[in-house]
Formats: structure tokens, C-alpha cells, sequence
């Protein structure tokens, strides 16, 4: 079992920054992929970030936040971080956290594990 918490969201500027945290629990988060996934209102929620558990990490984004957003992990601290750079305000949404054995499962909204998320609102 893997518990998982996000932090940091908030209101924002369009144009502002904000990092959302991921504190996780469970004996095997280091063995999982992590992810983040967003729902705006009225829509599906849909992929925006994932890192695999190895050292350094493989990362990948979604075309819309390549080069804006980065994701990172301290396994150390069984945390996953998402910093989000140059917010527009379609980028306002739920943010999820997400865990799985297989990146494929994050890509592909079918994670094991899910945070409750956190919500972002970018002003324009």
C-alpha cells in the first residue's frame, strides 16, 4: 500500500510559479513510477508528468508542459516534487499524485495509487 499527500497548490498569477509536493508512505515507493496527472472543471483529467523510481529518474512530460514544468524525486524523503514555471491559466486544474509499478500506468490515467489532490488556479 502506498499512502500518497500533495502540498502546494494555491493561487497564482499567470506567469507565476508554484511547486506541488507528493509525500508518500508505504515500504515500496522507491519500487514505483510517480506521476502527476490535472483535472479542470468540466473535463477529463489528463497526464502531465512522471518519473521513474531508478537513481536519476526517466522523466516525461506532456507536449503542453515540456519546458515548463519539471518533476523530480528524493526518495530519501519519499517525496515527488512538480515545479511549474510560466503558469497560463489553462493550466488551472486538480492536480493529482499518482503512483504505479509501470510508467505506461501513469501515462494512461490507470495509476495503482491516488493523492486527493490539490487545486491550482492561475489568474489571467
Amino acid at each position: 500500500q502506498i499512502q500518497l499527500v500533495e502540498s502546494g497548490g494555491g493561487l497564482v498569477q499567470a506567469g507565476g510559479s508554484l511547486r506541488l509536493s507528493c509525500a508518500a508512505s508505504g515500504r515500496t515507493f522507491t519500487s514505483y513510477s510517480m506521476g502527476w496527472l490535472r483535472q479542470a472543471p468540466g473535463k477529463g483529467r489528463e497526464f502531465v508528468s512522471a518519473i521513474t523510481w531508478s537513481r536519476g529518474g526517466n522523466t516525461t512530460y506532456s507536449d503542453n508542459e515540456r519546458g515548463r514544468f519539471t518533476i523530480s524525486r528524493d526518495n530519501a524523503k519519499n517525496t515527488v516534487y512538480l515545479q511549474m514555471n510560466s503558469l497560463k491559466a489553462g493550466d488551472t486544474a486538480v492536480y493529482f499524485c499518482a503512483a504505479a509499478r509501470y510508467l505506461v500506468s501513469l501515462t494512461s490515467n490507470s495509476a495503482e495509487y491516488w493523492g486527493q489532490g490539490t487545486q491550482v488556479t492561475v489568474s489571467s
